[in-house]
Formats: structure tokens, C-alpha cells, sequence
């Protein structure tokens, strides 16, 4: 291995060297030298972004996967969605249609006639941050009425769910101009569905919610799937920047 060590060193050292001097005189080459030194160039450099991109990704904290939760006492359901947990692809989109999916949970629903709207995952690597990933939502011109994320979570949020329990959303948003967040949780029990509709006290980064289930009519017998709606009131010309998502659900105290 030592020896294979001091091999790649050697190679590497004389190919910085190589093409240290093809950039010093590239100014001075003929055309048809520098189409064949662009040409090599980009295939290489092709590899050298990836390796970049993964190592990147694999070595900037929180760690790819990560599924740390700061979780209630008792609680018994714990979730962060695909989006903010690992990479989805593609990493971004430009003009994004009503109905759009990113990811397998995520998708994007708004009323624009002309869509100047753009989504990006972003890599989280601030000290605070537990989600590996972000969202970052572009918002130009914006000539409709509602915009709004759908997050479909898993048949695991209905396993055991009763109506003594509380759901709790935890969002860390930042915005570059103040605008209005609303949730509203979705809960189909056979054809009917009951739901709960709270306001994110924005202000911190950090926003906390509850949704009580003891004031629905959900029948407990019947429940099929949950789903989460994030709701966003004047998001023209702004710049929305989802840290983090994650839902957690307890029982409530027994009296």
C-alpha cells in the first residue's frame, strides 16, 4: 500500500505540473491546440465534479441519511420526509408546474398561468442543522392565488393513530421577506377527511405546531393515509428556504 501511495503521489505531481503549464500558456496556443486541451480538460474536470459533489456530500455535517429528531417525551411516531433526509433527483427544477413531484413524497401545487417558480435542494451545513437537506423555493412573478407543497408521508403515520394523540410539525424556515406559512394536515378515514388547519408563528427560525386530534370525527377503524399541506400566502419575489421538516406524535396525558 505504501508503495501504491508513493505511485499515485508521483502521478499526481506530474499531472498538476502538466497542466499547470497548459494553463500558463494557453493564451499563446493555436486554435486547434486548444480545442484538444478544452476537450481533455472537460472530461476530466466531469470526474473531478463528481468526486467533489459526493465527498461533499458525504463529509459536510449533518451526514447524508441522518434521521436525528428532537422528539416530545413519550413520543411513538417519529418521521422526517425524503426531501430533507437525502438527495432526490434532480437536485433542482425551473419553472415548475401545478402537480409537479419532487422526490417520491413532495409535490407542488399552485394556480400560476405562467410558472416563474424554481425548487433546489440545498445541503444544509450550518451548526444547528440535524436535516442533511433543504429546500429553496424561488419565487419571481407570481399572477395566481394559492401555492402550496404536499408531503405524503408513510402508512406508518397511520399505524396505531387515535384520537387521543397530538401531531406535532416542527418547520425551520428562513424567508427573505415576511409572508404567512399555514399547515394543514389531511387525515382520510373511508371517503372522508377530516382537516386540521394551524398558522406557523413565524419569527424564529424554528416554528413549532400541534394538531389535536380529539377535536376531529376521525374514525379510527377506517384510517387510510395522512398527508401534510404547506400552505404559503404572499410568496411573490421571494426567496423561501425550507431547513428542515419533521412530525412527531405522543398521547396525550390521560387525566
Amino acid at each position: 500500500m505504501r508503495l501504491g501511495d508513493l505511485i499515485d503521489g508521483v502521478f499526481h505531481r506530474r499531472v498538476l505540473r502538466r497542466w499547470g503549464r497548459a494553463a500558463r500558456s494557453a493564451d499563446r496556443q493555436d486554435h486547434a491546440t486548444l480545442r484538444t486541451l478544452r476537450s481533455r480538460a472537460r472530461e476530466i474536470r466531469r470526474h473531478i465534479d463528481r468526486v467533489i459533489y459526493v465527498a461533499e456530500g458525504r463529509l459536510t455535517l449533518p451526514a447524508v441519511g441522518s434521521n436525528a429528531i428532537v422528539k416530545p417525551l413519550y413520543t411513538d411516531w417519529a418521521y422526517r420526509p425524503e426531501l430533507w433526509r437525502g438527495p432526490v433527483s434532480p437536485m433542482g427544477m425551473a419553472s415548475v408546474e401545478s402537480k409537479t413531484g419532487y422526490g417520491k413524497e413532495v409535490k407542488v401545487f399552485h394556480d400560476c398561468r405562467i410558472s416563474e417558480l424554481t425548487l433546489r435542494q440545498v445541503r444544509n451545513s450550518r451548526e444547528a442543522d440535524l436535516a442533511p437537506f433543504g429546500l429553496r423555493m424561488d419565487v419571481f412573478r407570481f399572477d395566481g392565488s394559492f401555492l402550496s407543497l404536499v408531503v405524503e408521508l408513510p402508512d406508518s403515520a397511520v399505524q396505531g393513530l387515535e384520537r387521543r394523540h397530538l401531531i406535532r410539525l416542527t418547520v425551520v424556515a428562513e424567508a427573505e421577506k415576511p409572508l404567512e406559512i399555514f399547515a394543514r394536515l389531511n387525515i382520510k378515514h373511508g371517503p372522508n377527511v377530516e382537516q386540521i388547519v394551524r398558522e406557523l408563528p413565524l419569527g424564529d427560525d424554528e416554528v413549532m405546531v400541534e394538531f389535536d386530534l380529539a377535536y376531529t370525527k376521525m374514525n379510527e377503524r377506517r384510517l387510510e393515509k395522512i398527508w401534510l399541506d404547506l400552505i404559503f400566502e404572499g410568496a411573490e419575489m421571494n426567496q423561501i428556504v425550507l431547513r428542515d421538516v419533521t412530525l412527531t406524535r405522543r398521547p396525550r396525558a390521560e387525566l
